[in-house]
């Protein structure tokens, strides 16, 4: 450890010992920690409101190149494989599993590899991936290269690791969960334009939203690669690590706070619900409604622009108002709602007013992402966010997989009944269970303010040092 990092270290432990925290923390992380947690990069991101507006429309052009093949990219899953609506359905739980499994690995190694070399690398070198595979998949003759692009794209798509981070780099405590809110406006912003758009284009034919895919991702990568500043200080980077760098390994950052622990928990199973959204939501609709690709770019559009809304103008007002655990509970609630509202529609209009109630749950998300984050140091950010991008990336291997196999069975000869939303039903019993994992996180954490971690964060040099 340097002397300018110790005497960093000492003046900061000095001040938490004479000032009370402006924004009180569930657990303040542990003294040895090389950097001032609650202090933004500041030194590598001059204007932190400039940073976000990058950050944000990086976010949003990716979020974009993905939101126009939504729409399409089950029907081009059907013609490949052949069969009925259940063999596509398998088919595209198995390509979606794929993504995950691939984000799952490579989520930490990227994290880590933005906490060694800074966020901006990572950022644009994922962003040319990504142009590169969405020519793969519309050039794609047959299953394999789909699977194929769905790989590189899995890979490319942990780098929201780095993004999260950055956004942690330049955001003081108090400000995280409204800044966090930016990465679900960008996806929100991002679900309105790309699905209705990628309808539009999938009527005229189910590739040519991959090549307009591929055109924003490396015109966003250009864009990045002239303005987008680097927020990760050289003082605040650490060595890359493989230990740290493995997808299980790298949890093990979770492990540190029994809070977080518990609330690790919680993201898991609100992940695998979220995962019958994602991968149903075009099978459902088309076979209980009969909606065309149109139709579903267009309801993805309305999810989008709900979400987003309640990104931008809630988060923020909603913590301010009740706090950040009721804000986190009653984001799960709505949740729970609304995934019992989609799962009973029994005309297509129904879906709609569901939409907008469920869009409330997103107040949870970037909550509890602000919470986590504030919990560890500056210099731990890419590996916190990395491994709750893993928890959340492992439920993207497991869940496609089940919500698929749900929906094809249940709306196959074989099931007893058929129940078109069992899938959605089946996410409402998860986000309750990630509702009661959550309530006793909160606890665990307002019960222990001064607890000690439950490994120790410190090594003996560390702990000379202080």
């Amino acid at each position: 450890m340097s002397q300018r990092v110790i005497i960093r270290t000492a003046n900061h432990a000095k001040r938490m010992r004479t000032q009370a925290p402006e924004t009180p923390v569930i657990n303040p992380p542990p003294d040895d920690t090389p950097a001032e947690s609650g202090k933004p990069n500041v030194r590598s991101v001059r204007r932190p409101t400039a940073g976000l507006a990058f950050i944000f429309i990086t976010l949003l052009i990716d979020v974009l190149g993905f939101g126009l093949i939504i729409p399409v990219l089950p029907k081009l899953v059907a013609g490949l494989a052949g069969g009925g609506p259940e063999v596509g359905a398998h088919v595209f739980g198995l390509l979606m599993a794929v993504f995950g499994l691939m984000q799952f690995l490579f989520s930490p190694i990227l994290g880590g590899l933005s906490d060694r070399f800074g966020r901006r690398p990572v950022l644009l070198l994922s962003l040319l991936v990504s142009g590169l595979d969405y020519i793969l998949m519309a050039l794609a003759p047959s299953l394999s290269w789909l699977f194929a692009g769905r790989v590189l794209a899995g890979i490319t798509g942990a780098s929201f690791t780095a993004a999260s981070a950055y956004i942690a780099d330049i955001s003081p405590p108090e400000k995280r969960a409204q800044n966090f809110g930016l990465i679900g406006a960008a996806f929100g912003v991002g679900f309105v334009l790309g699905p209705a758009v990628g309808g539009l284009l999938g009527s005229i034919s189910p590739r040519a939203p991959f090549w307009a895919a591929a055109a924003l991702s490396l015109l966003n990568g250009l864009y990045g690669f002239f303005i987008l500043p680097e927020s990760l200080s050289k003082e605040n980077r650490r060595a890359f690590t493989w230990r740290s760098a493995n997808p299980i390994g790298g949890l093990s950052i979770l492990l540190r706070y029994r809070w977080v622990t518990v609330m690790a928990g919680s993201i898991l199973l609100l992940a695998l619900a979220q995962q019958s959204l994602q991968s149903t939501w075009v099978l459902y609709t088309t076979y209980r409604f009969e909606w065309s690709e149109l139709d579903n770019g267009l309801s993805l559009a309305l999810v989008g622009l709900a979400s987003g809304l309640v990104q931008v103008l809630l988060v923020k007002a909603l913590v301010d108002r009740i706090g950040e655990r009721r804000a986190i509970l009653w984001g799960l609630i709505c949740n729970i709602a609304g995934f019992t509202g989609f799962a009973l529609a029994t005309r297509g209009w129904m879906m709609l007013p569901v939409i907008l109630f469920w869009s409330l749950s997103g107040v949870a998300g970037p909550t509890t992402q602000s919470l986590i984050s504030k919990q560890y140091g500056a210099d731990e950010q890419g590996a916190v966010q990395g491994a709750l991008a893993s928890v959340q990336s492992l439920m993207g291997v497991a869940g496609p997989i089940i919500a698929t196999w749900v929906f094809g069975y249940f709306t196959s000869a074989a099931a007893p009944v058929r129940i078109p939303g069992a899938s959605f039903f089946l996410g409402a019993i998860l986000v309750a269970g990630a509702a009661v994992l959550a309530a006793r996180a909160l606890r665990l954490g307002a019960g222990a303010v001064m607890a000690q971690p439950i490994t120790p964060g410190a090594d003996a040099s560390s702990t000379a040092s202080r």
